[in-house]
Formats: structure tokens, C-alpha cells, sequence
């Protein structure tokens, strides 16, 4: 108990450091202790010391008792349960924006479901923090339903009045969750004409994980702009994968790698070809271990063709295809040479497909 004491001394004293100072430096301070904390003596040190903090008449201490507590949820899996009761306890009476702040953290690291009403109700409250907060929580706890409350709480905070909760919101409803439904295409379409430059680019990317050809044009002019996030904006071009897009493309960076990835992934002549390498390594796969169980795979939501392997001893093992064949310098049955090579920790050895012996290579 002596020890559980001194460890929640140690943290107010930091806490009020940063709390005082609101430097980084002070605060990566406090989250590291946080985080120390919560992962020592299997977590029972920290859930003692922050469970009896959330009761405190003192606003700081709550603060301190939910990050601590919330912490744990992500050290810690078979505790979260745990977390989220405690955490969804305190939120019922719990009124000081700083602390409503730090239970929405911890309630999104519990992932249980059983927070979603929680959270969906802090959704509405007065302070951008705390909405904003939600937004990016709802993307670990949710209801896993298409037309969930946590999902109708996101595509009402597309509509906010802040936009830095509108951003979150657009992230988490686009990128972060896979759902697919007339509503959630609407909110982000709206989110496409929105006068924050994040909010029109999440909402153009979110539709174009949906592949909704109303997302093409949209792509095609963030291509052409210095404007956004490069990286993602290609991502989004990447899985559209339509030829439309190709004058823009050229225009950005053809002799990058990245670039270069994306137009192979729109050029309707270069697609056919990495599907058909891909499926040839999969063939090959099967002529030289059988047992591997190689399987074809293309998200909905992802750019890259998937291929998953999977070996009966180490389990799954996925490859982007586009990556194996670069690796094995665009020979399919090289590439599945490799991937024997990957699960069973032998190479591959007599004659190849070819006819060439592996030691001539």
C-alpha cells in the first residue's frame, strides 16, 4: 500500500507541473509516468492508486485517477472490462470538462461497447474538447452497427460548429471505421464542400474508400494541388484505381516509387498485369507447399491486392503483392520462393518452374 502511495504522490506531483506550466515537455513528462505506471506488477498497483483517485472531492486527482485507469485498458487487455465499469461510473456525475476529457479517453482505449452510450451523450456536450475528444474515441469503442448511435452521433459532429470537431468526426465516420451507407456517404459528400481544408479532404477520402465515383474529380484536383496531405490524398487515388486519374498523376512526382505505385494501380494495362503476377505467385505457392494454404485477398478499403498466406505452425502472414514482386525483382515464382522461405525458415532448393537449378541464380 506504502508503494501504491508513493506512486500516486509522484504522479500529482507531475500532474501539477504540467497542469501549471502546460509545456510539452511537462506533459509528455506526466504521460510517461502515466504510462510507467500502468504498466507495473501486472497493473495493480495503478488500478488501486487511480480507482481511489476518481472518488476525490479534488478535480485534478479525478483527472489523474481516469488517465491512469483509462491507461490501463491499453497495457493491459484482460483488464479493460474493468476500466470501462469504473470509468462509465464516474462519467454519470462527473461535470468538470477535464476530467470528462480524460474518462472519453479512457473509455475509447476500453473498447467495449458498453461505453458507445456514454460517449454518444458526451458527444453533445458544450465544450469543443470534449466533442472533439469523442470523435477520435469513437473509432476504437463503437457499436460495430452500420446505423449505430455512435455512428449517428459522428455524422451529426461532420455538422459542427467547431472545426476541429467536424475534422475528428470526418476522420474517424471516412477513414477509421468501414462502414458503407447511403447516410455516411451524404455526411461525407456535405463534408467535401466544408470551409476547412482537413474537412473536404477527409470527406473526399472517406468516399473514395467507398470507391463512390463522385470522389474521382475530387481526387483528381487535390492531385493537382500543393493543398492536403500528399500521402493520403495518393492513398485515396491508389484505391479508386480508375484511369481518370492519370493526367493528374503525372503531374505529381512520376519518378517516385509512391507515385509511381499509385498510376500502376490506376493504368488499366499495368492492374492486369501485377493481378495476373499475383495470381501466378499463388499457383507457384501451391505447386511448392501446398500445406501454406496461399489465398487471394483485395480490401474494399485498402489499395494494395492482398495476398494472405497462411502457415499452419506461425499462423497468418499477409504480403502486399506489389512489395513481394519488387523484392523478388518482379518474378513471380521468385516471389513465391520468398514467401517458403518467410514461414518456413528453408529455401526453396531443385529445380524452379523455369528450369533453372536455385543455384544457378
Amino acid at each position: 500500500m506504502d508503494d501504491v502511495a508513493g506512486l500516486v504522490g509522484r504522479l500529482m506531483s507531475v500532474a501539477r507541473v504540467a497542469r501549471d506550466s502546460e509545456a510539452d515537455d511537462d506533459c509528455h513528462a506526466y504521460w510517461g509516468l502515466v504510462w510507467e505506471t500502468a504498466q507495473r506488477e501486472g497493473g495493480e498497483a495503478a488500478w488501486r492508486g487511480g480507482a481511489g483517485l476518481l472518488g476525490s472531492a479534488d478535480v485534478l486527482e479525478r483527472k489523474v485517477g481516469a488517465d491512469l485507469v483509462g491507461s490501463l485498458a491499453e497495457a493491459h487487455e484482460d483488464l479493460r472490462s474493468e476500466v470501462a465499469t469504473a470509468l462509465m461510473a464516474r462519467a454519470d456525475v462527473e461535470t468538470e470538462t477535464c476530467v470528462l476529457l480524460s474518462l472519453a479517453r479512457g473509455l475509447g482505449r476500453s473498447q467495449d461497447s458498453r461505453a458507445v452510450p456514454v460517449l454518444v451523450r458526451l458527444s453533445g456536450h458544450e465544450e469543443a474538447e470534449v466533442r472533439c475528444q469523442v470523435a477520435s474515441e469513437l473509432s476504437l469503442t463503437n457499436s460495430g452497427s452500420a446505423d449505430g448511435p455512435d455512428v449517428r452521433a459522428l455524422i451529426r459532429l461532420t455538422r459542427d460548429q467547431d472545426a476541429d470537431v467536424r475534422n475528428w468526426a470526418a476522420f474517424t465516420l471516412g477513414f477509421q471505421l468501414e462502414h458503407d451507407t447511403t447516410a455516411i456517404r451524404d455526411a461525407l459528400w456535405t463534408c467535401t464542400t466544408d470551409e476547412c481544408d482537413e474537412v473536404r479532404e477527409e470527406g473526399a477520402r472517406g468516399l473514395a474508400r467507398r470507391h463512390d465515383p463522385r470522389a474521382v474529380p475530387l481526387i483528381a484536383r487535390l492531385l493537382a494541388s500543393d493543398d492536403g496531405n500528399r500521402a493520403f490524398i495518393l492513398e485515396a487515388a491508389a484505391i479508386l484505381g480508375v484511369p481518370e486519374l492519370l493526367p493528374a498523376l503525372e503531374t505529381c512526382e512520376p519518378d517516385s516509387p509512391e507515385t509511381d505505385r499509385v498510376i500502376a494501380a490506376c493504368d488499366p494495362v499495368r492492374r492486369a498485369r501485377m493481378e495476373g503476377d499475383a495470381w501466378t505467385v499463388v499457383v507457384e505457392l501451391e505447386r511448392l507447399r501446398s500445406d501454406l494454404g496461399a489465398a487471394l485477398s483485395s480490401p474494399r478499403y485498402e489499395s494494395v491486392h492482398g495476398m494472405q498466406v497462411t502457415h499452419r505452425e506461425s499462423g497468418d502472414a499477409v504480403y502486399d503483392v506489389a512489395s513481394l514482386l519488387s523484392r523478388a525483382g518482379g518474378d513471380p515464382t521468385r516471389a513465391a520462393e520468398l514467401v517458403v522461405a518467410d514461414l518456413t525458415g528453408t529455401a526453396v532448393s531443385g529445380p524452379r518452374a523455369d528450369g533453372l537449378p536455385e543455384s544457378s541464380r
